[in-house]
């Protein structure tokens, strides 16, 4: 009789298994419905910059900073390296010193090499900032190679203006800021394709403040000209890289939103032709002002 008993409860409720096909009614939510904020999903954290989201960028950062400190060692200063030690004296640009005495790796060492910590200081603040922008659009090995190409041409084009050694009017230049300047100008074209998948706005609201940051720049060095001061740029290597960058990027096509075959083969052709380019200046200017010694 129990067992009856308790069957008949069972059958009363809901079945233990249900017929094929049946589904248990559930309970319907209220139209307009939304479930309270304490069961919401948490909003998506934003993804923090790391050293691996832009890796040729940190290691220019860091190529910089060593040589900086090695220069600050040997010239035994803190308040860092002058542009008559030694150690200097053979990496700086000099027209003079390429042209007259063959040492053209000048124009290649002296992107490289900083004076005080303000002159390395806002050459990196602006490298790392144009560096995270422009390495997911360049890739890796666009980004070292618009450096050095850029900051290259920048130091031909000084070496071209002023070809004589600093007792003859010539003129001693370092620092990355042509090769920031030749970065910029790379920007300037890349951010100009619509295969970014950004909307148009930002894309025009990101090519403004690079041209806001060229301007800047080109004024203040006009500036310092005008004024005659203490501190002096090299406009040749700053204007240089800006047109070398402009130069170097109207071939190329953005990383991001164009095929992987089409971006790396217009890559190739940019930096292939731009090299040829850099030599055969450097060969007319050598052939201008003579071969120097031998």
């Amino acid at each position: 009789m129990d067992g009856d008993r308790s069957a008949g409860r069972r059958s009363a409720a809901q079945p233990e298994i249900l017929p094929p096909g049946a589904m248990p009614e559930q309970p319907r939510e209220p139209q307009g419905w939304y479930p309270p904020p304490e069961y919401a999903p948490p909003p998506p954290r934003p993804r923090r910059r790391h050293w691996a989201s832009a890796p040729a960028t940190y290691f220019l950062v860091g190529v910089n900073v060593a040589v900086f400190l090695f220069t600050l060692y040997q010239s035994h200063s803190l308040a860092g390296p002058a542009f008559d030690d030694r150690i200097s004296q053979a990496l700086l640009c000099n027209g003079g010193a390429v042209l007259q005495w063959g040492q053209w790796w000048r124009v290649v060492t002296s992107i490289f090499v900083h004076f005080g910590w303000i002159h390395i200081g806002t050459n990196m603040w602006c490298l790392w900032n144009l560096g995270l922008l422009g390495e997911p659009l360049l890739g890796e090995f666009g980004m070292v190679a618009a450096y050095l190409l850029t900051g290259i041409a920048g130091n031909l084009l000084s070496v071209a203006v002023h070809p004589g050694l600093p007792e003859q009017g010539g003129v001693l230049s370092a620092g990355a800021s042509g090769a920031v300047f030749g970065i910029a100008g790379v920007l300037l074209m890349l951010l100009r394709s619509p295969l970014l998948p950004i909307p148009e706005f930002e894309r025009k609201k990101l090519r403004r403040s690079v041209w806001y940051f060229a301007l800047l720049n080109f004024v203040v060095d006009f500036g310092l000209l005008v004024a005659h001061t203490r501190l002096q740029v090299d406009n040749m290597a700053h204007l240089g890289g800006f047109l070398s960058g402009i130069a170097l990027g109207i071939p190329l096509v953005p990383r991001i939103g164009a095929a992987r075959t089409t971006f790396v083969r217009r890559r190739a052709m940019a930096v292939g032709v731009m090299t040829f380019l850099l030599l055969l200046f450097a060969w007319g200017i050598r052939a201008a002002y003579g071969a120097g010694p031998g």
